[in-house]
């Protein structure tokens, strides 16, 4: 097992204005998120300490009414503002591996480098749902830790090993960020033989670059444990507030947490993994052999191969031109 700690440290560095943009959402929707449900939380308490009844049904109405919409409007905010931020990181991250140094002004860098590569959301997702479908079907195929001990696995060893296996599907979300990161260093104009090549890549090299993602994603979920236990003791001395803003006190901590996981930890575990994947990869070359057993290990592969060779359009709606739906023209500031 591979990890390049030192390497991705430098990358991360050189990258923290996209760490710090992404950190400075999470800190915006944090916020929006605990005084809207604390809202919801506060006139729910005041209308059930009013004596209930119908008043009471309707503010329930309200409360539910409010939690689907805020859950929405945070599903859209991740759709096509967050994730296009995201991949601008990736893109930027790929850069700096590969030249050693950040582009000028790398937030317009990023967002200009998918604006050019898959030139609109929704060419984005469709190539990324592909890829994602792919390494889920081959992990699951090739990862089956039960397998790899030649022993009697005792019935506690066994519940660890499920979850090992489920933690592969996490360790998923970071692995298709890799491939995209070297669709970007291949610079092919077949987007889709520039995806096909990254997963034949990364199946030349699963075991190493899988191994440091489980690695780098089970340490992220115990650090998220450790600042929980350390900011429980802050929720309990905020119980002292009145007994309507008790809850609040919990949000704010699920809160910061939430913070630190999605802005800091998350763009430093997703600069490890593909760090550590273009590394590996970088003096290999896709081979038929390496392509052909991953197409028995992966039915949705075999679609990719196939868009690959007849060089389809990653959006059917493309455009040479057109700027990211949802994103605004590229090299604005995307918040």
């Amino acid at each position: 097992m591979v990890l390049h700690f030192r390497e991705a440290t430098d990358v991360y560095r050189k990258t923290l204005p996209y760490v710090l943009l992404q950190f400075g959402i999470g800190v915006a929707f944090a916020l929006i998120g605990v005084l809207y449900l604390g809202l919801i939380g506060w006139l729910g308490f005041r209308f059930a300490a009013g004596g209930g009844g119908a008043s009471l049904l309707i503010v329930a109405g309200v409360m539910l009414f409010g939690l689907v919409t805020f859950g929405a409007i945070w599903r859209l905010v991740q759709r096509y503002v967050l994730y296009m931020v995201k991949t601008g990181h990736v893109a930027v991250i790929a850069h700096v591996v590969e030249e050693g140094k950040a582009p000028d002004d790398q937030i317009s860098y990023g967002m200009n480098q998918v604006q050019e590569y898959f030139v609109s959301a929704s060419g984005l997702f469709v190539i990324n749902d592909a890829i994602d479908a792919v390494l889920k079907q081959f992990n699951r195929a090739v990862a089956r830790f039960q397998e790899l001990i030649p022993l009697p696995i005792p019935q506690q060893l066994q519940t660890l090993l499920e979850v090992l296996q489920r933690s592969v599907v996490l360790a998923v979300r970071y692995l298709d960020e890799a491939i995209i990161a070297y669709m970007f260093v291949a610079e092919s104009e077949n987007r889709w033989q520039s995806a096909r090549d990254g997963i034949v890549l990364y199946g030349k090299h699963w075991k190493a670059v899988l191994g440091s993602t489980l690695l780098v994603v089970g340490g992220m979920y115990v650090l998220s444990f450790v600042l929980l236990t350390l900011l429980a003791p802050f929720a309990v001395v905020l119980d002292v507030l009145p007994t309507a803003l008790e809850a609040i006190s919990w949000l704010l901590v699920a809160g910061l947490i939430a913070i630190v996981h999605t802005g800091i930890v998350k763009p430093w575990v997703k600069t490890v993994v593909i760090t550590t994947f273009l590394i590996e990869q970088r003096d290999d070359v896709p081979d038929a052999e390496t392509r052909d057993w991953i197409s028995e290990r992966s039915e949705r592969f075999a679609d990719v191969v196939e868009k690959a060779e007849n060089d389809e359009p990653i959006d059917e709606n493309r455009s040479e031109t057109g700027p990211i739906s949802g994103v605004g023209e590229a090299g604005n500031d995307p918040t």
